[in-house]
């Protein structure tokens, strides 16, 4: 694995004081979530016109493992099938920082909240049928660790149903884009290029090693959900 060697692992510090801070940051997040989701629902995406939108998303997530160069070669996410308000609302992050990337941001920087809503329901639309998996199964070494993080809390039990549109399914998404999503969030020193700014996701990740989060990114990418990428002609 050698995208693990790059980015390395980060020492745990104060190990309760860090749990007690980040208590207190999910407390103040959850309650400006409960007003960003239904900001944003306010703004209706009309996936007719995302699709006139998309061309300088589909040169990236519209070609079948397509990878990136940047933090470290990994493919880029699929997003046909997502949930629309997560892609609008992490759109709107790489637009302010919060969501530190160089591309996704120039990218993001020339879109309105409408734009990013219009994008939001294409991919969304585009997707295929959903589906119901199971519940993520209890005999496999990396469920304790999703367990230990209380992911299904937010993701579901089968990480892809959300128990919030506002946030991403999982199940099936490439391992390598989660496993630099998740070490983007353990970032803890400001870098102009690398990071994610989610206090919960920031709180979550801290108690996990790299070869931890590996093997949660391995196992989701295992179970069947509802994102793809669909291949589209950029000649039309």
């Amino acid at each position: 694995m050698k995208y693990l060697r790059r980015f390395g692992t980060f020492a745990a510090d104060g190990k309760h004081r860090l749990l007690a801070r980040g208590l207190a940051v999910a407390a103040l997040w959850i309650g400006a979530w409960a007003i960003a989701p239904a900001q944003a629902a306010d703004i209706q995406g009309d996936a007719a016109a995302g699709a006139q939108k998309n061309a300088m998303c589909i040169g990236c997530h519209g070609i079948e493992n397509f990878k990136t160069g940047f933090p470290i070669v990994h493919r880029v996410p699929m997003l046909h099938g997502q949930n629309a308000q997560y892609i609008a609302a992490a759109l709107a992050e790489y637009k302010v920082g919060d969501r530190k990337h160089p591309s996704m941001r120039a990218v993001a920087g020339t879109l309105s909240e409408q734009d990013m809503a219009d994008l939001g329901a294409y991919f969304e639309s585009a997707g295929p049928r959903k589906i119901d998996p199971p519940a993520a199964t209890t005999n496999d070494p990396a469920v304790a660790l999703l367990n230990r993080g209380g992911c299904q809390s937010c993701h579901g039990a089968n990480f892809n149903k959300p128990i919030n549109p506002a946030y991403p399914k999982l199940a099936g998404q490439h391992a390598d884009y989660l496993y630099v999503a998740l070490k983007a969030y353990q970032q803890t020193e400001p870098k102009p290029f690398i990071g994610r700014g989610n206090p919960i996701m920031q709180s979550m990740v801290k108690q996990f090693s790299a070869n931890e989060l590996q093997t949660l990114a391995d196992y989701l990418e295992s179970l069947p959900g509802d994102v793809v990428t669909v291949q589209r002609s950029r000649f039309r």
